[in-house]
């Protein structure tokens, strides 16, 4: 973005010249007609774009569709089982030991994902900011305030948090936080940062499209983006001067997500891994995830839309599908990895994604915003993880529903899943399972299911083990709402 010390006139030379050479002049058609704010709108715009880049994928991506090509090799990715066996026991044991020690010794932090908004749940903010857990309505941005708060106390550390918002929520959430008090952490160990942004092109010609003679028609750059982001806002430079060495990685919408996994940091440290999963066992075969698989001798991960059926549908002697381990986003990824990939010669290493959209857009023949039936457009995102295969080590490690995975994707509506009623049910089914361990009587229904509603707050446990100090119940009774 340009600084204060360059004039409207100066910016808009440097911006002619920068477009002129993209091909793309015709996002300032409408100068002489904006008022100041709007020039200075559109040129904050422009400057926000990589303009070289653009050059590059509007004849790569654009105006020609990159083709799939099908792998050659493809194989099951290997992973570690969320149980360890015998002669596990004790890679296990050592991996958590240091995962603990690279905690206590202020080598990791938190990273989420935040940039949604709650629109699909009909709530008017970022998502962060939807009430989720089962009885105490807390925000999801407080869910995992408290398990940093749980972790800094258990380990005796501080991890700093950064959140990657966007720039349509960006404002709202760092007023929400402001506004809760950072939920208890210390607001110079929070980063808040907005993901960058991509044109949307028009699909027929390559022409950077405009919402409006101000406005360019903009769309997240992807998932994968966050990796990007992370570095050109600053957050790689400020975790390299705090001392980080690992990021943990999740996405804002999963309540029972495990900010920080002592065990899972741990296997991927010592495997000296760039960036490493955990894997969901799919539900079914053509469950809509991504697979983790070894493609070319690479670990990576292969869009369900893309699996051949024969591989999805593939079963083991066991009947077991041997394409099983679903992508549910959550890493650990070593800070020079990610400063790595932004860094090499030829800019950022994730390859972009065509997507073609319905994108609204300025028609200056009739002098309005039109909304087409059709699509008409293509935005160009990035995944995470296809950063995998540009790792020289990464370990995926198994996790499982009950355990950490209920996101709020959808809202409530008869047979919905991922929704506030299956979330609440998941922290219900997670709270109980930590509870039996310590012999604590869970009343259940016939069907198996838990006959209670349970709030097991990450204030005060984050793992079975921190419930052993605990005065816990001896027994739930039925039908009851129980927070502890």
């Amino acid at each position: 973005m340009a600084t204060p010390k360059f004039t409207i006139e100066e910016r808009l030379a440097k911006a002619k010249a920068i477009l002129k050479q993209a091909d793309q002049s015709q996002v300032l058609n409408y100068w002489d007609q904006l008022s100041d704010d709007q020039k200075k709108q559109i040129l904050g715009q422009i400057e926000s774009v990589d303009w070289v880049e653009v050059t590059r994928l509007v004849q790569s991506h654009v105006l020609n569709t990159p083709e799939f090509i099908a792998p050659k090799s493809i194989e099951p990715a290997p992973y570690l089982p969320r149980i360890p066996s015998k002669n596990l026991a004790d890679k296990y044991k050592q991996a958590k030991k240091a995962g603990e020690k690279l905690l206590r010794d202020g080598k990791v932090a938190a990273f989420t994902v935040a940039g949604g908004q709650g629109t699909r749940l009909g709530w008017n903010g970022p998502k962060g900011s939807y009430p989720a857990t089962a009885i105490r309505k807390i925000p999801l941005f407080c869910c995992f305030a408290e398990f940093i708060r749980k972790a800094e106390q258990k380990f005796g550390t501080t991890i700093p948090w950064y959140i990657m918002t966007s720039p349509i929520n960006d404002a709202a959430t760092r007023a929400f936080f402001e506004e809760h008090g950072n939920f208890g952490l210390r607001a110079d160990h929070i980063m808040i940062f907005p993901q960058g942004m991509m044109p949307a092109f028009d699909s027929k010609t390559g022409k950077a499209l405009l919402e409006s003679p101000d406005t360019l028609a903009m769309a997240p750059n992807g998932h994968g983006g966050s990796l990007k982001a992370l570095y050109t806002s600053g957050a790689i430079a400020d975790m390299k001067q705090r001392g980080i060495e690992q990021i943990s990685y999740v996405q804002v919408d999963n309540p029972l997500v495990k900010v920080i996994d002592p065990l899972f940091i741990g296997l991927h440290a010592k495997s000296q891994a760039g960036m490493s999963s955990k894997a969901l066992p799919k539900a079914y075969a053509q469950e809509k995830v991504g697979v983790f698989c070894k493609v070319n001798d690479k670990v990576s991960v292969i869009e369900y839309s893309n699996m051949p059926d024969e591989l999805s549908e593939m079963r083991d002697e066991a009947g077991e599908l041997v394409y099983k381990g679903g992508s549910i986003a959550i890493h650990v990824m070593a800070t020079d990895f990610v400063e790595k990939i932004n860094t090499q010669e030829g800019g950022f290493a994730l390859p972009y994604n065509r997507a073609n959209k319905k994108v609204a857009y300025w028609d200056h023949k009739n002098n309005a915003t039109v909304t087409p039936q059709t699509a008409n457009a293509v935005k160009l995102e990035t995944f995470v993880f296809d950063a995998l295969p540009l790792c020289q080590e990464s370990v995926i490690l198994e996790t499982d529903r009950i355990e950490e995975f209920s996101p709020i994707k959808n809202a409530d509506e008869p047979g919905a899943l991922d929704c506030p009623a299956t979330c609440k049910q998941g922290q219900t089914d997670r709270a109980a399972r930590w509870l039996e361990t310590k012999n604590v009587k869970i009343p259940r229904k016939a069907d198996g299911s838990v006959d209670a509603i349970i709030e097991l707050s990450h204030l005060k446990a984050i793992d079975p083990e921190d419930l052993d100090d605990m005065d816990l119940p001896a027994a739930i009774d039925a039908g009851t709402e129980v927070l502890i």
